[in-house]
């Protein structure tokens, strides 16, 4: 199905709901990583993913996956990461269930090998790309980037992948392709809850050109030094750092160049609280709360202190330029 990064009723599951999870121990020393053909080692471990991965959902033996410090203006943070046990078993990803704990939970079912991601439409050299052909594309990059979600909670990860526009320039978008859709697999079998009435599936979200060019928008293959976990969207995703996270599309099974602005799930569900740009904007309110605040996932739960919801989530130096002269109010 689609990307899904969800924003739906709010439940914060209680810690007894959570899987327990191992901490990813070497976070700190994450800043520290040197590419040493992190695509190779890769796809030489990734055939044995499935026996690793989610036979203990996040149970931190997925394959290793590297990448150096990332040089691209805004892409590290030096905030606090959220433990590997918060952003692995709280997740938005509706083909697997709707409590923020259904995910990690059922993603069991998720079949990742083999993989392969079809390019389509307004684009020069479309075609069917293997995992393998992705990883091959471009050297892997660690980013740390804030993740938020639309009810007021927020993560910091540490992603591994590499910008989105290394794949853009490959395939050569035609002149008038001026949006990019991507569309999520959507497999009844292995994805439980697809067919729910919740939303229109498969999922899908999409970006302007200009947006899905931008060095920060991250084409994702892992996280904490491991590939994804099927929970978080595996075996690839876009990362947009400074929308709301159900922007970011999960297990992209295509991804289409077109003149068109894509339908996408949740403006499709509720025109009035999602809309198509979703940057996150504190003077723009959800209509059933605000958005001038939020919480860190893992800082104390419903008790943590709230911090002040910045513009465009922080990145507002790096990509303000892209919304000169709109009216972020009526586009948000």
């Amino acid at each position: 199905m689609l990307i899904k990064t969800r924003n739906d009723g709010f439940i914060h599951p209680a810690s007894s709901e959570i899987t327990p999870q191992a901490v990813y121990a070497g976070r700190r020393d994450l800043m520290k990583l040197m590419a040493t053909g992190a695509a190779g080692a890769a796809m030489a471990t990734w055939a044995g993913r499935e026996a690793l991965a989610q036979s203990a959902p996040g149970s931190g033996k997925l394959a290793p996956l590297k990448g150096a410090k990332s040089a691209v203006a805004g892409a590290v943070t030096m905030e606090k990461i959220t433990e590997y046990k918060d952003a692995s078993t709280y997740n938005n990803y509706y083909e697997f269930g709707t409590d923020k704990a259904d995910p990690a939970k059922n993603a069991h079912t998720l079949k990742t090998t083999p993989w392969t991601v079809e390019i389509e439409g307004l684009v020069k050299k479309p075609g069917k790309y293997t995992l393998e052909d992705l990883l091959k594309l471009s050297a892997q990059e660690e980013r740390i980037y804030r993740l938020r979600c639309v009810e007021g909670w927020s993560m910091v990860i540490p992603w591994v992948g590499y910008s989105l526009a290394e794949l853009i320039k490959k395939v050569e978008p035609q002149p008038g392709a001026k949006f990019i859709e991507f569309v999520t697999l959507a497999d009844p079998k292995t994805m439980p809850f697809v067919g729910s009435r919740v939303l229109d599936w498969p999922y899908v979200e999409g970006l302007r050109m200009d947006e899905a060019m931008h060095p920060l928008t991250l084409l994702t293959f892992g996280m904490y030094g491991e590939v994804l976990p099927n929970q978080n969207g595996a075996p690839v995703r876009i990362v947009v750092p400074w929308k709301y996270g159900f922007k970011s599309g999960k297990s992209i099974v295509k991804i289409r160049f077109t003149d068109k602005e894509p339908a996408t799930a949740w403006n499709k569900a509720a025109a009035n609280e999602y809309g198509f740009y979703s940057n996150v904007n504190p003077n723009v309110d959800h209509p059933r709360w605000s958005q001038a605040t939020e919480r860190r996932i893992g800082e104390d739960g419903l008790f943590a202190k709230k911090r002040k919801t910045l513009m465009f989530n922080g990145y507002e130096a790096q990509v303000g330029q892209l919304y000169a002269g709109m009216d972020l109010k009526k586009n948000f």
